[in-house]
């Protein structure tokens, strides 16, 4: 049975943090909606000190600001983007159309076809978030979608240079520096310059998240991604130094990242809380990590790896690293996670930054039912059908009898009258034969 030595915050301090986020986001929206940019300046004035004479960047500004970043700086945003870039074009070669004839005459089919247009929002704020560029512009490209535009808040009262060369770089159509709610509700909803989006994609803040939510239904989302989380799975094989380093490097994204280890090990569990500890006391994050850590860390020991693949998939946490003997051993029985790094050789970092799958997953348990953005989020399948004369009959006559029972009669007279077209029968609305 799992053992808890160490639970995080209760859900109801959660839950009243994420009432307060919900109502302040329903009021910048509303603003948004009905005064449009006069809102959105207002808004980006208040919160980011930002009012430039445009909100968009021109192609000499980004020029001049790409420019203005280290040539090596260039290299690794370029070798980073090649690697999300090349898995990116796997997973789309994976994705295929279909057409098949199911019955003599009834052909049926679908398409993977791209959204007209996205917004992708690059997060700034504590940290300016470079990779979330590259996950977001670059799969939205190889998906084939037609426009892409990018919103990012200023860093220190102006754009991020590293931030827009990997925006440029990754191919964006608009560059716009603008930050939070602002920028999603104006990327959805349409203000002044901006025109509005299909989609929005990209990570944020609580706030940003929340808009996302709001404002899905009026354009579509990737998905809800809240505070990052990481879990780590380890044995007796796992040191606690590397254990620490890894939980506490996603506990730095924020005061409320979750950082949750499952083990086998008593004396694994015993060693990190002083580990932690040791690691602060030099960590230059340590405040926010720290505060993490305390609030929203977890220990829990199980007696077996089958009772940690049972607790890990109640977890259904967006990172999971597994430091085991056997990291496959997991790979193929759990069920519920964003993504897996497995052995001690990889870590969460790398997912986050440059190995080349999707730093943008689920989290808050999400992993139940979604996975995180990829190509296919890009796409809608939409299917088709066709009939010849025949085989209209051959349908037709079994589509209205279904329509009878249900007392669908306009239903039915849409089959029965091509039954009276193309099979010459002598059948009237609403009368069942």
């Amino acid at each position: 049975m799992a053992e808890y030595l160490k639970n995080r915050v209760g859900e109801a301090e959660t839950r009243a943090a994420d009432a307060k986020v919900r109502k302040t986001v329903e009021e910048i929206l509303e603003d948004i909606d009905v005064r449009g940019a006069v809102a959105v300046r207002e808004l980006s004035e208040k919160f980011d000190k930002w009012s430039p004479e445009s909100f968009r960047l021109s192609q000499s500004e980004i020029d001049a600001l790409v420019a203005s970043v280290p040539d090596q700086t260039i290299k690794d945003i370029k070798f980073a983007q090649a690697q999300i870039r090349g898995f990116a074009e796997i997973q789309r070669a994976a994705i295929t159309d279909v057409e098949v004839e199911t019955l003599p005459g009834v052909t049926l089919g679908h398409r993977n076809i791209p959204v007209n247009s996205v917004g992708c929002y690059v997060p700034g704020g504590r940290y300016p978030m470079v990779a979330s560029a590259h996950m977001s512009v670059v799969t939205a490209r190889v998906a084939g979608v037609k426009r892409v535009i990018a919103c990012t808040p200023p860093t220190d009262g102006k754009p991020h240079a590293e931030t827009i060369a990997a925006m440029a770089l990754g191919g964006a159509d608009e560059i716009y520096v603008l930050g939070g709610v602002q920028a999603v509700g104006a990327m959805a909803l349409g203000a002044g310059e901006i025109e509005p989006v299909d989609m929005l994609v990209g990570p944020g803040n609580a706030f940003v998240a929340e808009a996302k939510r709001q404002l899905f239904g009026r354009v579509g989302i990737d998905l809800l991604a809240g505070p990052t989380e990481i879990l780590v799975v380890a044995d007796e094989t796992a040191d606690a130094e590397l254990v620490v380093v890894d939980l506490l490097g996603q506990s730095e994204h924020g005061p409320t990242s979750p950082g949750i280890l499952i083990t086998t090990s008593r004396e694994l569990a015993d060693a990190i809380p002083a580990e932690v500890e040791r690691q602060l006391a030099v960590l230059p994050t340590a405040e926010v990590a720290g505060a993490a850590w305390r609030d929203y860390g977890e220990i829990i020991l199980v007696d077996s790896d089958e009772e940690a693949v049972i607790e890990a998939d109640k977890q259904a946490a967006e990172h999971v690293e597994i430091l085991t003997r056997d990291p496959r051993w997991f790979l193929n029985r759990m069920t519920n996670y964003g993504s897996m790094f497995m052995g001690p050789e990889t870590n969460v970092s790398y997912g986050d930054k440059v190995i080349g799958t999707n730093h943008t997953l689920p989290t808050k348990g999400a992993a139940r039912y979604t996975g995180g953005l990829w190509v296919g989020k890009f796409l809608k399948t939409v299917t088709f059908q066709e009939c010849t004369e025949e085989a209209s009959v051959l349908v037709g006559d079994y589509c209205s009898r279904l329509c009878a029972i249900e007392k669908f009669w306009g239903h039915k007279e849409q089959a029965d009258l091509r039954l009276r077209r193309y099979g010459g029968k002598n059948i009237g609305i609403g009368v069942d034969r």
